[in-house]
């Protein structure tokens, strides 16, 4: 989500100065309102990488959300667009219990899909029943597969860096509490001001989705809206946690509870 301009303290954005420091790349690349798929994400990222290391630099991988990891490092391939089998699978999916109904089609026809997308995420749900219907394909079959773990595309090292649950759900709600202090709900409704509105893609960002529910009148209590990002953002890092622990590939480093403690053993392993 930091593809988007304007929507820095609720993505933990990078400061300038720290962009300054360090070259950042895909950061500030699209508007609110432009759709973004991880297709997309695949070419852009591919392409900065190509020119990082064209340059004799490295380029460092940081994520994230499993399948646009595994977009850029893997082999996997996307299916075409139907948009107008699209329109009407959301239009479906808005209707009452509409969300809950193509999510058991989903669960139904492709359950390697389902477990792997929240029940409350409309875009990535009508997405996967668009390409089963216009293919007649499972979504999770595209490509080499989201659970096969070979040959990246290009030379790559992973390490994931582990921390007990108890911080972590701690950390999470800390981090809310120091966005909301930095003016989250502020930034959220200078946008939704916009009259050009949000992408599906944006509307779907923890903490913005949350906050609009409230500023449109779904959510009347603030409190509660905010309560449920921190929910979500704990049920968020629990996939991943799942999503990365099957990729045999990463090497974890573990830390009780500092994080940036690993970075020592981290860079020794990373540049011998």
């Amino acid at each position: 989500m930091q593809i988007y301009r304007g929507m820095d303290v609720g993505t933990a954005k990078p400061s300038p100065s720290e962009r300054a420091q360090v070259p950042h790349h895909l950061v500030d690349v699209a508007d609110p309102w432009e759709d973004w798929s991880v297709a997309r994400f695949q070419a852009e990222a591919r392409r900065a990488v190509a020119d990082i290391e064209a340059r004799g630099k490295r380029a460092l991988l940081l994520g994230g959300t499993g399948l646009y990891v595994q977009a850029v490092v893997d082999d996997l391939r996307f299916p075409g667009e139907d948009l107008a089998l699209r329109a009407e699978l959301t239009a479906r999916a808005a209707e009452p219990d509409g969300l809950e109904t193509a999510y058991r089609e989903l669960q139904r026809q492709d359950p390697d899909a389902a477990a792997r997308i929240e029940p409350t995420n409309t875009r990535r749900i009508v997405r996967a029943l668009e390409v089963i219907r216009s293919t007649g394909r499972r979504f999770s079959s595209f490509g080499p597969g989201i659970n096969e773990f070979g040959s990246t595309v290009f030379p790559v090292v992973m390490a994931g860096v582990w921390i007990p649950r108890s911080v972590l759900r701690e950390r999470i709600a800390a981090r809310f509490a120091t966005m909301r202090a930095a003016g989250l709900v502020e930034e959220v409704k200078a946008l939704a001001a916009d009259p050009r509105g949000w992408s599906r893609t944006a509307r779907q960002a923890i903490g913005y989705k949350e906050i609009l529910a409230h500023l449109e009148g779904d959510q009347p209590d603030l409190e509660t809206a905010l309560d449920a990002a921190v929910r979500r953002t704990r049920s968020f890092a629990r996939r991943q946690r799942v999503w990365f622990r099957r990729d045999p590939r990463i090497t974890w480093l573990g830390s009780p509870e500092n994080s940036c403690a690993v970075l020592p053993a981290l860079l020794a392993w990373w540049c011998p």
